[in-house]
């Protein structure tokens, strides 16, 4: 290992593990969601469609014969239409126009007059929509789209809507008429009053008589011209009953739920997945330059409560993974005699306690004689690990005689040392009492001495030593061992607190053996029944 510090990458591969690890869920919640929208699709009403179109001749052009006979509308500029559409002045004549409608039934009557009420406040329409093919003169064709719950209904409402614009455009051209009418009868009004003077000379008379006859002349033009009122739209096709509803359609819907949950899904746990730097397999760990010596499967918690973590372990079935593990160390470690092995992690509860109890055990049922060290003097679990499987253990002199019981007083007595036998092959030294200045302990100890006398009786020795990364213990200890074995938990360790541990061991001289993921499994949970509370006299439950 350098002490380089290396910048992560996130690859194809490490995206498609993500992407296998939550497959699962994420088929299960498309296909979930794409049935709902089916079955709740099917649950809505139909909706026909229905339509009707116009044609807009934008020219005043007209023949010269009957241009006297015809009064055109002005042009229409673009988007007037579709303005007026969404006006009061289309909008209220046309609710008058579907209260009077016989085809349709009243109570689609009620529900499309409310709709078009509330979408001319809301200035959008959907009940009732336009759309338009025109050159650019303003000339072409205007489509009336109607939307109602039966086929009927949006025929007449196609046509009503057809009508109600036709009428307006019409209006149009009589709002010039209706202005010179009204200003033909303010000049005949006048007049009138004039020719009521008794004391007119009979010249002027005549003169006020001859204009009154042209304003009437004009007045009733006017009046003639009303009905050739000629507006730009003009009907080009009557709306036809549908024969299909247009919506809902449960099958299309569902499949683009389906399909769009299954992108987002997938996107989500892809971001996840570029995000989350934790270990999950031995993959993750490769730009370490550090090997993965062995993966444990996640005990199950119910299995502990009853049985304890050994006992666990042995009926979970890890034989072959703890075997893994005891091989890798022992090829690793041949030149070795009495090899004396810390086992750390970077942080509380990644499950070194466990691993050092089973890997123990692993070795004893091959035979050879083990010795645990409890040296997390802040916060010992060797103890707690065995109590359930051995309740009886029978401590036996390791040096001199009547010699203390835990690894804080071995420490400074290395020579008179008592140590519990937990299982055939397997004694432990525990902890003791929790302590704050557990770095001044090692400190004033003579850690080569004790381990050296220690050893010699025993095939490995094992040392349960503190996070790397919350204290400073494990630093002094694994200064004196012959490697170190760091655990790592399944989907909770980060890669960045590894690479920091693994960067204050490398300046401590420490010879970091290799990695084991532990609690390895596709669920995130907890762990077994214990953890780390780096406080005196306080225990954590995990």
């Amino acid at each position: 290992m350098t002490g380089q510090d290396i910048t992560p990458e996130i690859d194809l591969s490490v995206l498609w593990r993500g992407l296998r690890r939550y497959l699962g869920w994420i088929l299960t919640v498309s296909v979930l969601l794409a049935l709902a929208t089916f079955f709740w699709s099917r649950s809505q009403p139909s909706v026909y469609e229905a339509s009707a179109s116009l044609i807009a001749v934008n020219s005043q052009s007209q023949d010269g014969t009957l241009a006297a006979a015809v009064v055109k509308a002005p042009p229409l500029p673009e988007g007037a239409v579709a303005q007026a559409l969404q006006s009061i002045q289309v909008i209220e004549p046309l609710i008058q126009a579907i209260n009077g409608a016989s085809g349709i039934p009243s109570e689609e009557r009620a529900r499309l007059t409310a709709a078009l009420a509330r979408e001319l406040r809301q200035q959008n329409l959907g009940t009732v929509n336009l759309s338009t093919r025109l050159d650019p003169g303003g000339n072409g064709i205007y489509t009336v789209r109607a939307h109602a719950r039966t086929a009927k209904a949006a025929q007449e409402l196609a046509n009503l809507g057809s009508d109600a614009l036709l009428t307006w455009d019409r209006n149009r051209a009589l709002e010039g008429l209706k202005r010179s009418r009204a200003g033909f009868q303010a000049q005949l009004a006048q007049v009138d009053q004039q020719l009521a003077a008794n004391d007119l000379p009979a010249i002027e008379r005549q003169t006020l008589l001859t204009r009154r006859a042209n304003i009437q002349g004009n007045v009733t033009q006017i009046q003639l011209l009303q009905n050739s009122v000629a507006g730009v739209l003009s009907p080009l096709s009557s709306a036809v009953e549908p024969l299909a509803p247009v919506a809902p359609k449960p099958l299309r819907n569902a499949v683009l739920v389906g399909l769009l949950s299954l992108l987002l899904a997938t996107g989500i746990v892809a971001l996840l997945t570029t995000l989350d730097r934790t270990i999950r397999s031995e993959d993750d760990l490769l730009a370490l330059n550090v090997p993965t010596l062995a993966v444990i499967s996640r005990l199950r918690q119910r299995d502990i409560v009853f049985s304890g973590i050994v006992r666990a372990a042995r009926q979970a079935g890890l034989y072959e993974a703890i075997g893994f593990l005891r091989v890798n160390l022992l090829t690793n470690l041949a030149s070795k005699p009495h090899p004396v092995v810390m086992v750390t992690s970077t942080a509380p509860g990644e499950g070194k306690s466990s691993v050092t109890a089973t890997l123990a055990d692993g070795f004893a049922s091959s035979g050879q004689r083990v010795l645990i060290i409890d040296a997390d003097l802040r916060r010992g679990t060797q103890a707690a690990v065995w109590k359930k499987y051995d309740e009886g253990g029978r401590w036996h002199q390791l040096t001199g005689e009547n010699g203390v019981r835990t690894t804080r007083e071995a420490l400074a007595n290395p020579r008179n040392v008592q140590v519990i036998q937990v299982e055939d092959g397997v004694d432990m030294l525990p902890a003791g009492p929790g302590v704050h200045d557990s770095l001044g302990v090692f400190n004033q100890a003579d850690i080569t001495e004790a381990l050296a006398l220690w050893r010699k009786k025993y095939d490995i020795v094992l040392i349960d030593s503190a996070p790397l990364l919350a204290l400073a213990d494990g630093l002094v200890i694994g200064a004196h061992t012959d490697a170190v074995l760091m655990v790592t938990e399944y989907g909770r360790t980060n890669v960045q607190s590894v690479r920091a541990a693994l960067r204050r061991a490398e300046r401590a001289g420490l010879n970091i053996l290799g990695f084991v993921i532990n609690k390895s499994n596709a669920r995130e949970g907890n762990s077994y029944g214990y953890a780390y509370n780096y406080s005196v006299n306080t225990r954590v439950k995990a």
